[in-house]
């Protein structure tokens, strides 16, 4: 028998509630530093992607190719219904989770025995009882661990530090007011001595002032600085809003938290579309009020560098300038080094004034409405873009000046009346909260994707400004349409390494044993082969998996561990873990 093992859930309320204190032992008093978070010792899984880099790769490598296949179920713990997308913290041989936070009248966040799923103790936060009348995700996808603390967003708008010890509550600070609608839909980024978080937030009047990523001092809970994403006008970049009114100038920092680089002090993260979503409902039926080419309606579906001290806008690289299609650039961004050497066969946009074979510190990242990007990560120079998951003509953005690596989106797309219909803009969510990995021992990213496009008809007067009916893009396979890419970060040479017909919302998992882990919504798990896709271990387990996939080892036997449960926009969920 293969020491190793798998942990799943299925759905299960605990009968009995205990409420930020000890119920079954104490977790560890070790202290998680600065210098850990950077250097992680392999058993742990600390970061939501488990180093400041969001690469996502284990070096554990007891389970490898040559013994996935005696995988087997260890334990499985349930939690409460809701929508479920947090990915679990390790410490010490402790499970740190939140659970759903959506449904009912408390927010959980547990500590669990890593080895057996057995609580340790469990922490309540009662939710005011009209908090279901303004927030509809109260998601804690990302939750993070420093000192002696577990930090989370609460969905009542606070941000939490609870002792890893025990789950008492050390203190709070309110980050918003969640009956204007802005909701906790992502999570605190540790990023030196601060605490990083931004949020969801609604449309209407103020929404500028709802949407803003915040440092706070991971000691007291005092707010160190905070950023509005949206320009105001007399700011600068606040004059690419064509002379839209400050209050109702919106676009959200609600996705995963996009990074951290120790030697730049510099924190990066993801901002979403501007709001409303239609470039005609924005503007009073003035699609083109604002340019087609960046920059417009800064700082919206951007990457953002910041100042980890001081909350400057180091700088910033607009991917989709005055969206007109909801193509969220919001999302983790992987930090990485390697040769640039881009190959135009495999490239479609290629920086012309960098020097084929030079190294450097690189960013990647993926839109919700596809393309992949490669920018300087000191500078924010435009490096190589191209479409992904396919280079179509249907793609949102027409072109890029490779030299400025100024993006210009496609006129021809773009909604100008009432009753106008688009019949294919590619793509539709082909990535998602779900995070992607890289494997430094290949330089390769691994992407998850959807190849599916959107069919827009222009209604200014509901609440975007457009009916969008997603479907599987006109010429892909319904049984090969999701899949998982393997891109080679210095040629940019892409190979589709598996592709199957069910779809998946899990993130992506790469360890030393030269494995990939990846679930989907078919309760599937697997274990795939990081050369070639193949599959090398199977396994159903008690639900859709959700984001999650990570992987931890406790007195020399490693475990991989997953959450199952509906997602976003679902009212129903389940959860578990894996070894």
């Amino acid at each position: 028998m293969v020491n190793i093992k798998i942990l799943s859930g299925l759905l299960m309320i605990l009968p009995v509630i205990f409420t930020g204190m000890a119920v079954a032992q104490r977790a560890s008093d070790d202290l998680v530093t600065e210098e850990m978070l950077l250097n992680p010792p392999p058993e742990d899984w600390l970061m939501f992607s488990r180093t400041a880099d969001n690469q996502r790769f284990s070096p554990l490598d007891q389970i490898n190719k040559q013994n996935v296949n005696g995988l087997q179920m260890v334990w499985s713990r349930g939690i409460t219904a809701g929508t479920q997308e947090n990915i679990p913290l390790v410490h010490d041989g402790v499970v740190f989770v939140a659970h759903p936070g959506d449904t009912g009248d408390v927010s959980i966040i547990q500590a669990l025995d890593a080895t057996n799923g057995n609580l340790i103790w469990q922490y309540e936060r009662q939710l005011p009882e009209d908090i279901a009348d303004y927030v509809s995700i109260a998601t804690a996808r990302v939750l993070s661990i420093f000192g002696d603390k577990i930090f989370y967003g609460s969905p009542d708008g606070y941000l939490v530090a609870l002792g890893t010890s025990n789950g008492e509550l050390h203190w709070e600070v309110k980050e918003h007011d969640y009956t204007k609608g802005t909701e906790h839909t992502t999570g605190p980024l540790v990023a030196g001595d601060k605490i990083v978080i931004a949020r969801n937030c609604d449309t209407g009047p103020g929404l500028r002032e709802e949407c803003f990523i915040a440092g706070y001092d991971a000691m007291t809970g005092e707010q160190s600085w905070r950023f509005n994403v949206p320009a105001g006008s007399d700011e600068p970049g606040g004059d690419t809003w064509g002379g839209k009114d400050d209050g109702t100038r919106g676009c959200a920092p609600w996705g995963l938290p996009g990074g951290y680089n120790p030697r730049l002090n510099l924190v990066y993260w993801g901002v979403a579309n501007s709001n409303p979503h239609t470039r005609y409902k924005r503007h009073d039926g003035n699609p083109f009020t604002v340019p087609l080419t960046a920059p417009a309606e800064l700082y919206c579906n951007s990457t953002l560098a910041l100042d980890v001290d001081t909350g400057r806008l180091a700088l910033y690289y607009q991917h989709v300038p005055g969206d007109d299609w909801d193509a969220d650039w919001i999302h983790e961004r992987i930090l990485f080094t390697s040769v640039f050497n881009p190959d135009p066969d495999a490239v479609r946009w290629v920086n012309p004034n960098i020097q084929k074979g030079e190294r450097r510190e690189m960013l990647a990242g993926v839109g919700e409405g596809g393309g992949l990007w490669v920018l300087d990560a000191e500078d924010g120079e435009f490096l190589w873009a191209t479409p992904f998951p396919f280079n179509v003509p249907e793609f949102h953005i027409a072109d890029i000046e490779a030299e400025t690596g100024k993006t210009i989106i496609s006129r021809d797309t773009v909604l100008t009346h009432d009753g106008q219909v688009h019949d294919m803009i590619c793509f539709s969510n082909i990535k998602g909260y779900y995070a992607m990995a890289y494997n430094p021992t290949n330089n390769s990213l691994y992407i998850p994707y959807h190849d599916a496009c959107d069919k827009r008809t222009g209604a200014l007067r509901t609440g975007n400004g457009h009916i969008r009916e997603a479907f599987i893009r006109n010429g892909a396979n319904s049984d090969d349409w999701v899949g998982l890419a393997k891109v080679n970060m210095e040629t940019g040479h892409t190979d589709y390494i598996y592709t199957q017909r069910a779809p998946s919302n899990g993130a992506v998992l790469v360890t030393a044993g030269d494995l990939v882990f990846w679930g989907d919504m078919d309760r599937r798990f697997r274990a795939l082969d990081a050369d070639n896709g193949d599959v090398l271990w199977e396994g159903v387990v008690g639900g859709i998996i959700q984001n999650s996939t990570i992987t931890y080892a406790v007195d020399g036997m490693q475990y991989v561990a997953i959450m199952t449960g509906d997602g976003f926009a679902h009212t129903s969920g389940k959860v578990g873990l894996v070894p």
